[in-house]
């Protein structure tokens, strides 16, 4: 194992450690966005019954459009912003860095604050200038990604100046991040580069993905609003696929306002990001535009679709495998949506946010990625061809074990990435190894197979297979 992976691992602890996010957190997001959902699907309903009617309710059609998509966010972050302050009192955590008791005066913070603004804005004007250079920006989904964080350009400007003048007067450290490139562009002395750079790496995480989520945020709620639920009744190919493009939609709003979301006062900031190369390097490479060229169908490299028709056409005749077979896609969508809805507010990746313990975590470290991964073998079945070609079948399936590969790649920087920061993740990377219900069985075999191969007194890894 190479020294970037090595991480020290803690005694297998004797209970699960408790989470950073309460269970609670996510699923009132997405009882306000499922309430959200209801409201966009029955407007034309709602519309007649309030006599609303004229240009701005679009002939009382149901609300689908991209800016209907993007109100979901609010319906999301609201409730989980206000059940984590009332309810959970994250805000007086000391993991958030703030003392409320402390309460310097304004004119003491104002010259800290605005060499921290001065940070602050040219972080957001260099990921401009790269929002600008890169040319997949200007095209296809992206352009509403573009016009939402153009328009909301000086709102944030705006707002910034009150906002970071108000935390640093109870800020532990005034010195964070931002301070510290601040002081580099102001020409101020005590900055460091190490501070620098992770503040960098925190900011390009929320300004790579943050854009790419909002772009996806219009097609899958559409989808959604628009849903037929007459034709799907009795067609379970048509029912799962709807289903699942839901549990997409969930995903996607839940993770998107976790990009957004990222407040000290909500406990919800980024600690740090992923230092390690190859974090970034597996973690991309699932993402446009470098997936475009890598993953998935055909022309592109690892292209594991090649003459494949679906497990809808190879099951069509036989109808209770198929209800059975969307039943199980729909359940491993299920997983991987619960698997971000837990985060609530801290969802992003490459980031240590704090460490979560419960729901799918409680039985497997990595639920998301096995989820997904079950769900494109049983879905896309790429042994089974319709040309018939035997090497094409092949080709399929070695292609995607490559996937999955990627994927335990992924879930290894991760793991070294925050057994590195948290002694709490120590603990759980330690119970679930002796005690995870899926995670367990996976280590022992893994364990099995180790010292099979390993040398007389040499040591197994300590990241088993998941």
């Amino acid at each position: 194992m190479s020294a970037e992976f090595s991480s020290p691992v803690a005694a297998p602890a004797r209970a699960l450690p408790p989470s950073d996010v309460s269970s609670a957190v996510g699923f009132v997001g997405l009882a306000g966005l499922i309430a959200w959902i209801i409201f966009c699907r029955s407007y034309p309903e709602i519309a007649a019954l309030l006599g609303i009617d004229g240009e701005f309710s679009g002939a009382r059609g149901v609300l689908s459009g991209p800016h209907a998509a993007l109100a979901g966010l609010l319906f999301s972050a609201g409730p989980m912003a206000l059940w984590s302050v009332l309810v959970d009192k994250v805000h007086l955590r000391a993991s958030t860095g703030i003392d409320w008791n402390l309460k310097r005066p304004f004119a003491e913070v104002l010259p800290t604050s605005l060499v921290k603004l001065a940070g602050l804005w040219t972080t957001w004007g260099v990921l401009a200038a790269f929002y600008a250079l890169a040319r997949w920006y200007w095209d296809g989904q992206y352009l509403f990604a573009m016009d939402v964080l153009k328009y909301a350009a000086l709102p944030l400007v705006v707002l910034s100046v009150p906002y970071v003048i108000w935390l640093d007067r109870h800020l532990v450290n005034l010195h964070d991040g931002a301070w510290h490139v601040g002081a580099l562009v102001v020409g101020q002395g005590g900055w460091e580069t190490k501070a620098i750079a992770k503040h960098a790496r925190a900011w390009a995480i929320k300004g790579f993905f943050g854009a790419f989520m909002i772009s996806i945020l219009p097609g899958g709620f559409a989808e959604v609003v628009e849903a037929d639920l007459a034709q799907m009744a009795g067609n379970p190919v048509d029912l799962a696929m709807k289903l699942i493009a839901l549990l997409f939609v969930i995903d996607v709003q839940i993770g998107t306002v976790g990009y957004l979301v990222t407040m000290r006062p909500l406990d919800a900031h980024i600690r740090s990001g992923n230092p390690f190369v190859a974090g970034w390097l597996a973690a991309l490479i699932c993402y446009p535009p470098f997936v475009w060229g890598v993953i998935g169908g055909n022309g592109q490299i690892l292209s594991y679709e090649v003459a494949t028709a679906g497990w809808a056409y190879w099951l069509e005749a036989q109808p209770a495998l198929l209800w059975l077979w969307a039943g199980v896609l729909v359940a491993l969508t299920g997983v991987y949506a619960w698997a971000t809805v837990v985060f609530g507010i801290r969802f992003s990746n490459l980031t240590y946010r704090g460490v979560l313990t419960n729901g799918p975590y409680r039985f497997t470290r990595h639920p998301a990625y096995l989820s997904k991964n079950l769900f494109w073998w049983a879905s896309v079945m790429p042994f089974l061809v319709t040309n018939g070609s035997v090497a094409d079948a092949i080709r399929n399936c070695c292609f995607l074990l490559v996937v999955n590969g990627i994927y335990y790649w992924r879930a290894r920087t991760e793991e070294a990435h925050l057994l590195a920061e948290d002694a709490k993740y120590r603990e759980y990377h330690a119970w679930m190894e002796q005690r995870g219900l899926i995670t367990a069985p996976l280590a022992r075999l893994m364990a099995s197979f180790t010292r099979r191969g390993a040398a007389p007194g040499s040591q197994p890894s300590a990241f088993p297979a998941e």
